[in-house]
């Protein structure tokens, strides 16, 4: 039993490793601004075909973390009634239903949007109405990766806390940071990483 839980222990921390998707997406498409126009070019189809498929992935490190997380609460002992009675397993399955649902709102509601306004304006100069509207769609896109990688990094620090609490004042400080570094990594391309 103690193999499994440590398998399940890897496989946890890797998805959310893994899940560091929002912050190279800031990155990605902080580069993509700094290229400057034309939009529509290659580097659009390039950040847009990387983006499209990240979705997939992503639900897939989700998954993994919600169904490992799950049974590392059952070989523990606690049973599903501590998703109830331990107020961080609450907010950590909160929270991920909550990045979930971001995702699935990129992933069906805006690139497809998205895919259908570069393929009507395909081989040729996109009008500025059509301009417009991609740049808004992308910039709400944008906020939303912001906010997902907030999420992720009090997913991390919530999972750290799960059987051994940190001081609240701490907890609060490192949220705090967290979501300064995400609205960060969401104003600028980040050259030297934490600072």
């Amino acid at each position: 039993m103690d193999t499994l839980t440590a398998i399940l222990r890897f496989v946890h921390v890797v998805g959310a490793v893994f899940m560091a998707w929002p912050l190279y997406a800031l990155i990605t498409v902080n580069e993509r601004g700094r290229l400057g126009p034309p939009l529509g070019d290659r580097a659009d189809s390039y950040m847009e075909n990387i983006i499209r498929g990240q979705a997939v992935r992503c639900y897939a490190f989700q998954i993994a973390l919600l169904l490992s997380g799950l049974l590392l609460i059952w070989f523990r002992g606690l049973g599903l009634s501590a998703l109830w009675t331990n107020w961080v397993l609450t907010l950590k399955v909160l929270l991920l239903l909550a990045l979930m649902s971001l995702l699935s709102h990129i992933h069906f509601g805006l690139q497809p949007r998205l895919d259908t306004l570069f393929a009507r304006a395909a081989n040729r100069v996109i009008p500025s109405d059509v301009a417009a509207e991609i740049m808004g769609l992308r910039m709400r896109r944008k906020k939303i990766a912001a906010t997902c990688l907030f999420l992720v990094l009090a997913l991390i620090l919530l999972g750290l806390q799960v059987f051994e609490r940190f001081p609240s004042l701490l907890t609060v400080a490192l949220l705090l940071a967290s979501a300064l570094f995400a609205w960060r990594a969401f104003r600028t391309h980040i050259p030297y990483g934490w600072v």
